[in-house]
C-alpha cells in the first residue's frame, strides 16, 4: 500500500495547501487529465490555471481572504472551480447540502456569515423561506437559468476571463488555514460547521490513497456529492496521486454499472445502503462487464458484504473516517475482517474510554476518541461554537460519539452511536432539527424522533406525537407540511401517534424505550401508503 512516490517528503508541512498542491503536480503531470464531470474535462495543468481564474473573478466580486463562498449546488463544474478558486484566493467554501430547506438552511447562512451565495438554478426556490436580508450574504450569483426571481440580489455567475497561475498568483497560504467548512447535523441543536483546513484533505488525499492502494493507471468514478467529505476527498486522491476522477450526477442503482464501464473505473466509492440496494435487483451481465476492482465503503452491513463480492468480484473496504478527521481507522482489502472496521491507521491513535476518558479494557464498549501525530489533519473545530468545539476536542482528544469495541487484535468493531443521531442514505439527521419542524405542526404538542433500522440495515426515521387537545393529526397532511421544510431525506417515514412520551422524573425523553418499541402495527408507515417525496 504504497503511493508511487513519498507524499509527505514531496510536500513538505508548510507546503500541504491547495495552491502548492496544484503547482507542483501541473509540473510533475502536465496535460494528464484530473477531473471529468458535467462533460468537461480538465488537466492538470488546466486546474491549476482554473484556480487561478477562478480566485480572480472572486476578488473582482470582492471576496477576501478568509471571507466565506456559499455553494449550493449538484455535482457540477462550477463547485470545483469555487472550491480550487477559493483555495487559491485564501477564501473559505462553504457547500451547502442541495436538499437543505428552512431553518437548516437558514442556520448555515447565518452561521457561516457568507457574503456571497453562489445557487444553481434548480434550487434558487429553497431561498423563498430564506430570510437573506438578515444573513451577511451581499450577493447571489445563479448557475443556469432562473425559472423564477427569488430576490433583487440575484445575477448570473459572472464569465471568468481566463487568466494564468503567473498572472494572477495565489495567495501565501499556510496548511492551518481553512479551506471549507462542512456542516453536519447536530443532535441536540443546530448543525455545526466543521473547519476543514487544507492540511486535512492533504492527509485525506494520502491516507485514502494508501489504503485503496491507488495505482498509476487507476481511474476514480464516484457518484457521491460534492457536498461531503467522500466526493472532496476523492479529488485530493487524484490530485496528489495523479489520477484522473469522474464525478456523476447522482447514485442510480438502475444506471451504476453502466456508468463505472462507461467510465472504465478501477476504482468507485458506495456507502451503507447503496450495496443492498444494488443487490435488490435482478442479477445481470454488467455486473462482471466492468473494470472497478475496489470500492471503498465504509458502513456496509457486514452481510452484505461477501454476496457483493461473489456477484460483482469488487472488494468492499470497511474503515472510519468523519468531517472532523480524517481516514483513522482502517486496513487494505487483504487485511479486511468481517465485522470490524480495522485497525488504527499510521500517523493516528484510538482508544476507547468511558464516560470520565477513561480508557476501558479490550472487548468492552465506550467512546471512540481520536488524535493525529501530524499537524492539522484534523478539522480545528466549530465555526462560530466555541463550547461544542471545547466539548468535542477535550482532554486533547476528539470525542466522536459513537460507541465502538477495541478487539484483543487492535480492530474496532463499530456498536451504535452515542447521542441522538440518525444516518440514511449516507446523511447525518439531526433529530433537533426534525423535531423543531414538526412541533411547529399546529395539531402537535409534543415529538420524539428517533431511528430504526430498516431492511436496508441502515437508519430511518420515526417519529412518536402527542397531538393537542381535541386535535387530530393526518400523517399524509403532516408529511405534507414537512416537505417544503425538512431536507427530503430527513423527512419521517414512521409515525406513531401517542398519548404521551415515556420520560424520566425530570422530564426528559427516554427515546432509548422508543426506539426498543420500534415500529409496530399501528405504526403509519409513508411507503405502504405509496406516497412519494418530492425532491
Amino acid at each position: 500500500m504504497t503511493a508511487p512516490f513519498d507524499l509527505p517528503a514531496l510536500f513538505l508541512p508548510a507546503r500541504r495547501t491547495v495552491p502548492d498542491m496544484l503547482v507542483r503536480q501541473a509540473e510533475r503531470y502536465g496535460e494528464r487529465m484530473l477531473v471529468r464531470i458535467d462533460g468537461q474535462s480538465w488537466s492538470f495543468t488546466q486546474s491549476r490555471d482554473l484556480a487561478a481564474t477562478t480566485a480572480r473573478l472572486l476578488s473582482l466580486a470582492g471576496i477576501r481572504r478568509g471571507d466565506r463562498v456559499a455553494v449550493i449546488c449538484s455535482n457540477r463544474i462550477e463547485l470545483v472551480a469555487l472550491l480550487l478558486g477559493c483555495g487559491w484566493l485564501g477564501a473559505v467554501i462553504v457547500p451547502i447540502n442541495t436538499a437543505a430547506r428552512g431553518r437548516s438552511l437558514q442556520h448555515v447562512l447565518d452561521n457561516s456569515g457568507a457574503r456571497l451565495l453562489v445557487v444553481e438554478a434548480a434550487f434558487l426556490p429553497a431561498l423563498a423561506a430564506v430570510a437573506l436580508a438578515e444573513t451577511s450574504v451581499e450577493q447571489v450569483w445563479s448557475i443556469g437559468e432562473p425559472e423564477c426571481e427569488v430576490t433583487a440580489l440575484c445575477l448570473p455567475m459572472p464569465e471568468a476571463e481566463p487568466v494564468s497561475s503567473i498572472d494572477f498568483p495565489a495567495a501565501d497560504l499556510g496548511p492551518a488555514e481553512t479551506l471549507a467548512i462542512l456542516y453536519t447535523s447536530g443532535t441536540t441543536g443546530p448543525a455545526k460547521g466543521v473547519c476543514c483546513p487544507h492540511a486535512q484533505f492533504f492527509w485525506w488525499g494520502v491516507n485514502t490513497g494508501a489504503l485503496l492502494d491507488l495505482r498509476p493507471d487507476d481511474v476514480l468514478c464516484t457518484t457521491l456529492p460534492l457536498f461531503h467529505t467522500n466526493a472532496l476527498n476523492t479529488l485530493f486522491q487524484a490530485l496528489l496521486h495523479g489520477l484522473c476522477v469522474h464525478y456523476e450526477p447522482r447514485f442510480s442503482a438502475s444506471g451504476f454499472w453502466e456508468t463505472v464501464t462507461a467510465r472504465k473505473a478501477t476504482v468507485t466509492y458506495l456507502l451503507g445502503a447503496m450495496v443492498p440496494i444494488l443487490l435488490s435487483r435482478p442479477e445481470g451481465a454488467q455486473e462482471r462487464n466492468h473494470t472497478v476492482r475496489i470500492a471503498l465503503a465504509p458502513g456496509v452491513p457486514t452481510q452484505f458484504q461477501q454476496s457483493f463480492f461473489e456477484r460483482t468480484g469488487i472488494g468492499l473496504m470497511e474503515g472510519y473516517g468523519s468531517t472532523e478527521t480524517n481516514f483513522v481507522i482502517g486496513a487494505g482489502l487483504d487485511r479486511q475482517k468481517p465485522g470490524t472496521m480495522g485497525p488504527v491507521f499510521t500517523g493516528f491513535q484510538a482508544k476507547v474510554v468511558d464516560a470520565l476518558d477513561e480508557e476501558v479494557p479490550d472487548g468492552e464498549a465506550g467512546e471512540l476518541v481520536l488524535r493525529a501525530d501530524e499537524p492539522y489533519a484534523f478539522a480545528t473545530g466549530y465555526f462560530g461554537m466555541a463550547d461544542k468545539t471545547v466539548e468535542a476536542w477535550r482532554n486533547l482528544w476528539f470525542h466522536t460519539g459513537d460507541r465502538v469495541i477495541r478487539d484483543p487484535d487492535g480492530r474496532f468493531r463499530f456498536v451504535d452511536r452515542l447521542k441522538d443521531a440518525i444516518r440514511r442514505r449516507g446523511e447525518n439527521i439531526s433529530s433537533f432539527e426534525v423535531e423543531q419542524v414538526l412541533l411547529s405542526y399546529p395539531a402537535i404538542a409534543n415529538a420524539a424522533v428517533f431511528p430504526v433500522r430498516s431492511e436496508l440495515g441502515e437508519d430511518e426515521v420515526m417519529a412518536a406525537l402527542v397531538p393537542k387537545p381535541g386535535a387530530t393529526i393526518d400523517p399524509l397532511a403532516l408529511i405534507q407540511y414537512c416537505e417544503p421544510r425538512l431536507a427530503y431525506f430527513a423527512v419521517p417515514r414512521f409515525i406513531d401517534v401517542v398519548e404521551t412520551l415515556p420520560a424520566t422524573e425530570n422530564g426528559k425523553v427516554q427515546k432509548f424505550k422508543l426506539r426498543e418499541q420500534g415500529v409496530t402495527a399501528r405504526t403509519w408507515d409513508r411507503e405502504a401508503s405509496g406516497y412519494v417525496l418530492k425532491r
